[in-house]
């Protein structure tokens, strides 16, 4: 899992390296373009791809702090700041998108024609769409691997750029011809879109920030794998949530009455193991096993049964009154959700101390019967001997 998570660092970092030299390569020569050929809307998707170089290297950021250990003050690790990153890089895009659209009305509703943008201003969009098109299909490619939001929110911003140039590039086309009110109108079309997928990621994020659980089918999915591992009877109460593109789950597994707590552990360590081969993006597992189903228990609260020691001071009152011994034994409790059987096994020299009083085993199972008839629940007793 350590390993997975530094090449996820180290290739979600190298992609928005990437990304940032050909974004601040992109601005400059469509803002200096645009101001030379008179194009506002290469003028704004200028700055828009100049936001992009910001985002690419908050991204860097961002993803080499998320990838640290958990510590002291962050125990469940730092994956929330990639989603806080996201919700950062939304805002940006909204606020790119206010500009730009302030802007480009101001022009449309001056009252003045400009002069028609220069021809050179096509060949810079065009430049403009194909290089932030391989841009967005190799950072999607990338987050999509790492699942990560962080950067699959970069690759759709690279992807805005490119759709922005396209809408420019068209209107450009157009204002050259002569129908001059296409070029400002084109960056008011880019503005929008923009803010749509602004929104889209601040809603994305915001939903993670509030531990909106995984899809159902995923977790219909993540059921069916812990309940194909052998001793588990059935997986309930189970919740999920996201942490930077990490899956944390809690969940109740369900084992036969009697399975030891060593054997539930072992059977629970299997689910976590088959869980994380089967899902690579899960950070961490708390599972809890039941020996029955509680699921509606929990809800309703579980009823109060005595507890061992409670057991244990009876019997060993009882035993000393009646038989003026306590003799050495081993106790084992099954609890069900109203119901208690009890397992008791007498050791060698707790039979030998019952041998020397000439007491019968038979007489000391009853009386450990009846005097367990007295705790609430109790259904079965079974005694033990040594081999």
């Amino acid at each position: 899992m350590q390993h997975k998570a530094t090449d996820r660092k180290a290739a979600a970092q190298r992609i928005s390296i990437i990304g940032a030299i050909v974004n601040a390569v992109m601005s400059v020569l469509k803002i200096v373009g645009g101001i030379l050929t008179g194009s506002a809307a290469l003028v704004a998707d200028g700055f828009h791809s100049l936001s992009d170089v910001a985002t690419d290297l908050m991204v860097v950021f961002l993803v080499g702090f998320s990838h640290k250990k958990p510590d002291e003050e962050h125990p469940w690790g730092h994956g929330r700041f990639e989603t806080v990153g996201t919700v950062l890089l939304a805002v940006i895009l909204l606020l790119v998108a206010g500009f730009m659209t302030w802007d480009s009305l101001k022009l449309l509703f001056s009252g003045e024609i400009p002069a028609p943008p220069a021809w050179p201003a096509l060949l810079i969009a065009a430049g403009s769409i194909l290089a932030n098109e391989v841009l967005f299909f190799y950072t999607l490619k990338v987050g999509k691997e790492n699942q990560s939001n962080l950067i699959i929110a970069n690759a759709w911003h690279h992807r805005t750029d490119s759709l922005s140039s396209v809408v420019v590039l068209v209107a450009l086309a157009g204002a050259i011809m002569g129908v001059w009110w296409l070029d400002a109108l084109a960056a008011v079309l880019v503005a929008l879109l923009i803010a749509k997928i602004g929104i889209d990621l601040l809603l994305k994020s915001l939903a993670e920030l509030v531990d909106t659980g995984l899809p159902a089918e995923r977790v219909e999915a993540l059921e069916k794998t812990a309940r194909s591992i052998e001793g588990v009877i059935n997986v309930h109460h189970v919740r999920t949530r996201l942490m930077g593109g990490q899956s944390l789950l809690e969940m109740h597994l369900q084992v036969a009455p009697h399975t030891t707590a060593s054997e539930g552990h072992y059977i629970g360590d299997n689910v976590c193991n088959a869980l994380k081969e089967e899902f690579d993006d899960i950070s961490y597992i708390i599972y809890h096993i039941d020996t029955y189903d509680d699921e509606k228990l929990i809800e309703n609260g579980l009823p109060r049964l005595q507890s061992r020691q409670q057991i244990k001071d009876l019997l060993d009152s009882s035993l000393k009154t009646n038989f003026g011994l306590i003799p050495d034994y081993q106790m084992m409790l099954f609890y069900a959700p109203s119901s208690l059987e009890v397992e008791i096994k007498l050791t060698a020299s707790g039979i030998s101390a019952i041998e020397e009083k000439q007491i019968s085993l038979s007489s000391i199972q009853q009386h450990l019967e009846e005097t367990l008839l007295e705790i609430k629940g109790f259904r079965k007793l079974t005694l033990w001997l040594p081999a």
